[in-house]
């Protein structure tokens, strides 16, 4: 029987990185394209490391065979201040991407997406498809144009094409630029931080459900062309979040309010997941106290 064959661009990210090590244990073959290789810490010896910005059409067509059963998007410039870049990769390379995959036999094209998404539409969010949402971010536009494409090209070719879009993934070997690794780190090191008010509410997803979620996805042709919010559904405020890591922890302490919430700050963020448990048959397992102490452990044992 031969090898199931994996692309996942961003491979090298937090995300990459535990779904290629799934991946690998399943006995699949995998590749990971992205435009810079991975940290030592996340460099996994059975993926095959492929360098190339998907922005780039020519060299992304040198750089790919067309023999992938699976193709998992999660490729995208990380710093959103730079919107060139920001579109760049996020929309014109997606369609660059799937464009070159039209006509191949892949099974399944999943699209990472995000809750930026649907802009201001109230929380919890449902997967009605809006294509005229007032986004002011340049990530979120693209984001959404992105959706709106692949959209297109499953109603057009059929393109097995499904979006997941995710609210705020959480765990091990994240990088410190997210609430609860950058609270984690400060906490370890018994610092004094500024945070905001931390009155927003926000949904946290442990990463063990969203590869979980994934590879259902991959496995399921009834969501070809659905989206399907992932998250956990349970929106938690930050200012608690923040408070019962240094709580565990034992150290660090927080001063709310000296860091001012944005204007156009989303206060509460969250997602129904009917959809998702409805065709995937599934939901999170990992509850909220349990990943936030294996991501606790891990950073402990990175930082000893």
């Amino acid at each position: 029987m031969n090898k199931k064959e994996i692309l996942i661009t961003g491979g090298t990210g937090f995300i990459g990185y535990h779904l290629s090590k799934k991946c690998l244990e399943l006995g699949w073959s995998v590749s990971s394209l992205s435009t810079k290789k991975p940290k030592n810490l996340r460099k996994l010896k059975k993926v095959k490391y492929i360098f190339c910005d998907i922005s780039d059409k020519k060299k992304l067509k040198k750089k790919l065979s067309l023999n992938f059963d699976y193709i998992v998007n999660l490729a995208g410039y990380v710093d959103h201040s730079n919107k060139e870049k920001t579109l760049k990769s996020h929309y014109f390379g997606c369609k660059n991407l799937s464009s070159l995959f039209l006509n191949s036999k892949i099974k399944k094209f999943i699209q990472i997406g995000s809750s930026i998404e649907y802009g201001k539409i109230p929380s919890p969010q449902k997967e009605n498809e809006f294509s005229k949402i007032n986004i002011n971010s340049v990530y979120g536009k693209a984001k959404l144009s992105s959706t709106n494409f692949l959209l297109d090209l499953n109603k057009k070719y059929s393109f097995p094409v499904t979006v997941l879009r995710l609210y705020l993934v959480y765990g091990p070997y994240q990088e410190a630029n997210r609430v609860i690794p950058i609270t984690i780190l400060k906490a370890l090191k018994k610092q004094k931080f500024a945070c905001s008010s931390g009155k927003q509410y926000r949904d946290f997803l442990y990463i063990d459900d969203l590869i979980s979620a994934i590879l259902k996805t991959i496995k399921n042709k009834k969501v070809d062309g659905k989206v399907l919010n992932i998250g956990s559904g349970k929106p938690k405020k930050i200012k608690q979040v923040i408070t019962k890591i240094c709580k565990v922890i034992g150290s660090g302490k927080p001063v709310f309010g000296e860091i001012q919430l944005r204007k156009d700050e989303i206060l509460s963020l969250y997602p129904s997941i009917t959809m998702a448990k409805k065709l995937l048959k599934w939901k999170p397992k990992i509850p909220f106290n349990e990943g936030l102490n294996r991501t606790i452990k891990f950073f402990k044992n990175l930082n000893e």
